[in-house]
Parts: structure tokens; C-alpha cells; sequence
């Protein structure tokens, strides 16, 4: 996994996960996103059927960036700003509805955590006396209306009473405009409805295109050239990431002696392992301490597509320092990247069993221009977790209007896909990054299933 941008944040954590062959920046390097016209149209927009990668590129009325000019997916759209309404409600209501709004359509799915605060100064609110706690989460897709509300209960508030709802950690996928609104009682003061029709549920992952591979763990073979049927088990510009703040170098069994072999089949599964290395290995006059270990698609046709989906079934590794990852590649060179699934081990706020990456990363010529990702407490969001416990699907739809990305069979993310027309290919790898010693818990991805199905490009 080649990250060539680290942004170090959760749940304001940002990192890419890929380069190819050129060479990516240092790590650390903070890139400016492009800067990208917004549409025109801020009408809110009417909620839409999702397409899948069967349907026809959608047209304007279901994409209001269907005809975005992307720079030969150079460009992202502008993401929308979020705020936080300011609320009047009457003295003696029961409830308050709170409005989240967005400022224009979104490009991407949004999440934002919100929750009640105390008031301050005078006539300051107080949780359990005078409003209910809310710790919440609202999500708004490509396609939603662009205001719903967050209703709080309330209790006994007084004229000139007032407390806070906030947004605790920002906002994924968007900008926070702003994180507070104030909620306050007037006397005479109309009561705002709640307003949540229009929004969609998240689709279902459904396989639309024809099985082109399935991995058998029986049959499976690996290399370091790769070929037709075989993985390869290095990066396809090496197998170091020293400007990546990488610490591991990725390891073929055959190629390198280590304490557990890198890549195994073990219990009918393909295991994908990171370790400590009992002696240093050195590599290209660099002694590496810790081994990452890799499997690429780049040279196996049948794992490669423009348009369809991709699905794992793996349970994660939680080794403070690992970096798992399942993501894919153009077969013509990096940018771009969709990052299917990343755990930023290296983080100590990482939770592995209930936080989840997706991201895009866009650019030309071996540069980032732009980034698109959603980083998030799932287990909040969604009702998701224990990835490093247990089995989970992991899955992404590419069409040519939006990638849509899946957990269990349960959408999570939505981007609109500035990449038509690109042809992909996978990689499942856990890198190190680390310094010193690299143990505790698994340094291990365990992969049960891998499937592609295909759509006619």
C-alpha cells in the first residue's frame, strides 16, 4: 500500500494509501486540493433511485454533477459547507428540532456527529434539568435534500433559557461552515417542524455484473514477477515505502527468510502478514527491522475492470503500527486511488474494531491534486465494528456516475467518480509503520473470500 500523503487526524485523520510508479511526496507533505468551481444550481435536489454500474451514466437531473468538468480527473467538485442552525422554540415546548443544512448539493456522502452542550452565561441550560441528552449522527448522501433537522427533547426552559448542539468532531466529508447552534426559548416563538423525508436509504450490495475472479485459497499462487494467474507480492514501483514513513519492507517468502512466512494459506484462508523481524534484512542499502507483505492484481487480467465491484471477506489486523489496507490501482500508473477499506494503526486513536477509511485520491503525472474521504466511527454511524474480531465484507461499486462503498453489504460512502473510463486492479497489503519494536496484538490480515464481477465498459 503506497500512501503518499499522511494527515494525521481521526476522526480528522486523513492519509492516502497509494502511489505507483512515480515517486510519492514526503511523507507529512500536506497538499492543497484543487480548486474546483461550485455548481451554479443550488436548488435542493429531489431524492433519486441510486444507480448501480448496470445503469447508463446518469444524467444531470440525478447527478447535478453529471457534467462537472473533472480535468481528465484532475478535479473534485467543491464539497459543501455544514452548519448548525440557531433555534427558537416556545416556552413550555417539548421538543426542538435543530436543522442541519448544507450549503449545495454534495459531491459525497456526509457524516457528522452531533450531540447537546450546556449553555453559557446567563440562562445557561443544563442536560437532565432542562433538555434530554442527543448524541447523534446524521448522514446525507449524494442526492438528499439539503437541510434535515436533529430533534432534541426538552424539559422545563424558561424564557431566555438556551444550551448548544455541536458538531464534537467535525465533519466527514464536508466542511464545518458552523459547528454550533443555539437553541433557546422565546415567549410567542412558532414551533419548527422536523424535517427528514427525502432522504434515501443506503443501497444494499448486489452484485450486478458477471463473476470474472474468485479467489480459491486451495489453488492460489503468488510470485514476485505476478502473472496472469498469479499475485504479485510487491508494489508494482518496489518493495520499500521510505517516503511514505513506511517501516516495513514487503516480504516474499520465497525471496526472504523471517520469523512467520509473510504470505501463507492457513485454515483455508490467505493470511497477509506484518512482523518483527528477528535479524534486519538489507535492501537496496537500507537495513529494514520490520516485514509488510502485499498482494497485487497488476498483472491478472480477470481482476481488473472499468465498471462493477469488488468484495473482501477479511478480518483485520490491530497491531499498533500496522497499516492495513484494501484498495485499487489504475493499470496505467498512479493517481488516482479508491482506498476500499484502511486502518491507520500508527495512530494511537485508531480504534480498529469500529473505525473505518475510504477515500479517493485524484491527480495526474505522479501528482495529487485532490483528495475525497470518509473517515469514521461505523460502529456510530452505522451499527458496525469488530473488523479486527471477526469476518466482514468489504466492497465497492464502481459506475461511471458514482463509487459507492459497502460494509457488510450496507452502503457507507458515496463519491461521484471523476475517474471514467479508468481501468482498475486490487491490492490487499498491511504495512508497518513504526518505530522500534512492532508487537502486540495481530500483525495479520486474514482473507476468507475476494470476488470481481465485471460490466461491459
Amino acid at each position: 500500500m503506497n500512501r503518499p500523503l499522511v494527515l494525521v487526524c481521526i476522526l480528522s485523520l486523513l492519509a492516502g494509501c497509494g502511489s505507483d510508479e512515480a515517486a510519492p511526496p514526503p511523507a507529512g507533505a500536506v497538499l492543497a486540493a484543487a480548486s474546483a468551481p461550485a455548481p451554479t444550481s443550488q436548488t435542493e435536489p429531489q431524492p433519486q433511485p441510486q444507480p448501480t454500474s448496470g445503469d447508463k451514466p446518469t444524467a444531470a437531473a440525478l447527478n447535478p454533477f453529471a457534467d462537472f468538468d473533472f480535468a481528465g480527473g484532475t478535479a473534485y467538485p467543491q464539497r459543501a459547507r455544514v452548519r448548525i442552525g440557531d433555534v427558537a422554540v416556545p416556552v413550555g415546548a417539548a421538543e426542538a428540532h435543530v436543522p442541519i443544512t448544507l450549503d449545495g448539493p454534495t459531491p459525497n456522502t456526509v457524516v457528522a456527529r452531533v450531540m447537546t452542550r450546556n449553555g453559557s452565561g446567563e440562562n445557561y441550560g443544563v442536560e437532565g434539568r432542562n433538555f434530554r441528552k442527543v448524541d447523534t449522527v446524521v448522514v446525507f448522501r449524494p442526492g438528499d435534500p439539503l437541510e434535515q433537522t436533529v430533534t432534541v427533547p426538552l424539559l422545563t426552559m424558561d424564557a431566555g433559557r438556551q444550551f448548544d448542539l455541536i458538531f464534537p468532531e467535525g465533519v466527514a466529508g464536508g466542511i464545518n461552515a458552523d459547528g454550533r447552534g443555539k437553541i433557546t426559548a422565546v415567549e410567542g416563538a412558532p414551533e419548527m417542524p422536523a424535517r427528514k423525508d427525502g432522504f434515501r436509504a443506503p443501497r444494499t450490495f448486489a452484485p450486478i455484473g458477471t463473476l470474472a475472479y474468485q479467489l480459491d485459497p486451495a489453488t492460489v499462487q503468488w510470485s514476485d514477477a505476478g502473472g496472469s494467474e498469479v499475485w504479485m507480492t510487491r508494489l508494482p514501483h518496489g518493495r520499500t515505502q521510505p517516503a511514505n514513513g513506511e517501516s516495513g519492507l514487503y516480504l516474499d517468502p520465497a525471496l526472504h527468510q523471517s520469523p512467520l512466512p509473510s504470505l501463507a494459506v492457513e485454515n483455508g484462508e490467505v493470511v497477509i502478514r506484518s512482523q518483527q523481524l528477528l535479524s534486519p534484512i538489507l535492501y537496496d542499502g537500507t537495513y529494514w527491522y520490520h516485514g509488510a507483505a502485499v498482494l497485487t492484481g497488476k498483472k491478472m487480467p480477470a481482476t481488473q475492470l472499468v465498471y462493477g465491484q469488488y468484495e473482501w471477506e477479511a478480518m483485520m489486523p490491530n497491531r499498533r503500527g500496522g497499516w492495513p489496507a484494501l484498495w485499487l490501482l489504475p493499470t496505467n500508473g498512479w493517481p488516482p486511488e479508491i482506498d476500499v477499506y484502511e486502518g491507520f494503526g500508527y495512530s494511537s486513536s485508531w480504534n480498529f474494531s469500529r473505525h473505518y477509511s475510504a477515500n479517493i485520491h485524484g491527480g495526474a503525472n505522479g501528482t495529487r491534486s485532490f483528495t475525497a474521504m470518509l473517515q469514521t466511527d461505523v460502529k456510530r454511524a452505522y451499527g458496525l465494528g469488530g473488523f479486527d474480531s471477526s469476518y466482514h465484507r468489504f466492497g465497492v461499486d464502481i459506475a461511471a456516475d458514482f463509487i459507492t462503498w459497502f460494509v457488510d453489504g450496507k452502503e457507507v460512502y458515496q463519491a461521484v467518480n471523476p475517474f471514467r473510463g479508468t481501468k482498475w486492479f486490487p491490492l490487499m497489503n498491511v504495512a508497518v509503520k513504526k518505530n522500534g519494536d512492532y508487537t502486540g496484538g495481530t500483525g495479520e490480515m486474514r482473507v476468507r473470500s475476494f470476488r470481481v464481477w465485471k460490466m461491459a465498459e
